[in-house]
């Protein structure tokens, strides 16, 4: 009896035990929670987790190229696991990660977390994360698995080394270390060598759009081979979307064509080979990217650029690393010729900065508070009998919106004061080229006889403003000392797209 008591709670306890340690999975992916969170972990030498929100469209996005990411392991017969949690449910769990945003992604190799760096199509998740998990490079002993692994992505780099010792192979290593957007492979065979017609030593990129592949014919430096494959891994015009996004603005090309078309008026079918010839000529320079200004998730870059829909077709030039200068042109027309001599012109540094106006309104001056723009901003700010406050703000922004009333009351308080003006400005739509507004919204006194520029820094209250002015900007820089480690980093910044 005994013996049979002791067997059925062995039995029990099992059975309890197998449906704890029981996992969920919904479409390949391991649902974790908090209760099984340390045995998916420990139990698996890789795991990509992401932790997501129900509600968040990025993660919705991602959700159907996280499954497909997981069916490609899983045929693959891969050793690696996708995971994700719901972190509005685990809350504990994803604070203990340090989660902020949605979705967060973390890598675990043998329970340590590294940062994910891939991209979130399913190719670029099971890309990097091979890579992740195995050599840089893939061997290609033979020409059937050179020509399938070409075939298979979209964008490979392959070393041909008779010598994979040899420095230049070693470096070609280094690289695919390195970048863990992109996918490589390495032969030393004679027979591959002889099938693609390549020299020993030479790096190919092979790619499924506009010439199909290119050769690395330089000198076999991380830094070159690296810029090789960032310009040459992307189209020659780059249709600018939510996955080539990234690729566009961190790449090492800092001057882009931007061309603004209308997918559903056929544009991109009626000027792509206009665009294409002129490309071809600025590789490497320029980047060419076109933008569907049918989207609606793309309507703020056409304000930053002062263009409405109506406005399209259009181009513009922006140069980056230059507080995001633009250019535009004095021929609207998208032709292969006027692109190109808009951009040699640029390129020959022959333009001549394009800043933003808004056309002055006749009552500008009717309010306590003024209404600045381009065109009248220095007259008004620079007035050497008057101290101006201006308040440099985004229509959009949330902090400049809950700051209507207080600065509308501020305008009041001191409408009388003629040696005092209160003013505004939408640097959106109006910019300056000797000012530079970083973060909405920024508060401005220009003391008069000196035209000194004092930026207030304290609380965004009638009082602190009404100080602000009265101690001739002193109290706010003050303010400014107190807060310095305490800055407000939900400001949104001007180069927010």
């Amino acid at each position: 009896m005994r013996s049979f008591v002791g067997e059925f709670c062995f039995a029990a306890l099992c059975l309890v035990a197998a449906c704890l340690a029981k996992i969920e999975i919904d479409e390949g992916v391991l649902v974790v929670t908090k209760d099984n969170f340390d045995s998916v972990i420990q139990d698996n030498e890789f795991v990509l987790l992401e932790f997501y929100a129900p509600w968040c469209g990025h993660c919705k996005a991602l959700a159907p190229e996280y499954a497909k990411a997981a069916k490609k392991l899983e045929d693959a017969k891969s050793t690696v696991k996708l995971g994700k949690v719901d972190a509005t449910i685990e809350t504990q769990l994803a604070e203990k990660h340090g989660v902020r945003g949605y979705p967060t992604l973390k890598f675990y190799r043998k329970g340590t977390a590294i940062e994910y760096t891939g991209g979130r199509q399913a190719d670029d998740i099971v890309n990097w994360l091979n890579k992740k998990t195995g050599s840089p490079a893939k061997d290609l002993p033979t020409v059937d698995e050179a020509n399938a692994f070409i075939e298979a992505h979209n964008v490979v780099v392959i070393g041909f080394f008779k010598d994979v010792t040899s420095d230049a192979a070693k470096v070609f290593l280094e690289v695919s270390n390195a970048m863990d957007d992109h996918v490589f492979g390495i032969t030393s065979t004679d027979e591959v060598l002889k099938e693609y017609e390549i020299e020993d030593g030479k790096i190919v990129l092979f790619k499924k759009f506009d010439e199909g592949k290119a050769v690395y014919d330089g000198e076999v430096t991380i830094k070159d081979v690296q810029n090789f494959i960032s310009v040459y891994s992307l189209p020659l015009v780059v249709e600018f979307n939510q996955d080539t996004a990234q690729k566009i603005f961190s790449g090492d090309i800092k001057s882009h064509l931007l061309v603004f078309l209308s997918n559903a008026a056929g544009h991109f079918e009626k000027y792509r080979d206009e665009i294409h010839e002129p490309a071809k000529k600025y590789r490497g320079e320029v980047l060419f990217v076109t933008i569907d200004c049918d989207a609606t998730d793309h309507e703020r870059i056409l304000e930053f650029f002062g263009l409405k829909k109506e406005d399209v077709p259009a181009m513009r030039l922006i140069q980056l690393e230059q507080d995001m200068a633009k250019y535009k042109p004095e021929n609207p027309e998208i032709t292969a010729e006027n692109v190109l001599e808009f951009v040699t012109a640029f390129v020959e540094g022959k333009l001549k900065r394009h800043l933003l106006t808004q056309d002055l309104p006749e009552d500008w001056d009717k309010n306590p508070v003024k209404v600045l723009v381009g065109t009248n901003f220095h007259e008004i700010a620079y007035d050497k009998e008057k101290d101006v406050l201006v308040e440099f703000y985004a229509p959009w922004c949330g902090h400049c919106q809950q700051l209507v009333p207080i600065y509308d009351q501020l305008g009041e308080r001191f409408k009388d004061n003629d040696k005092l003006v209160i003013a505004k400005m939408d640097a959106t739509a109006n910019e300056l080229e000797d000012i530079k507004v970083s973060s909405f919204p920024t508060l401005t006194l220009y003391k008069k006889e000196t035209n000194q520029a004092v930026e207030y820094s304290g609380d965004r209250t009638l009082e602190g403003l009404t100080k602000f002015i009265e101690t001739g900007g002193e109290y706010g820089q003050a303010v400014e000392e107190a807060q310095e480690e305490d800055e407000d980093d939900d400001v949104p910044r001007k180069d927010e797209l």
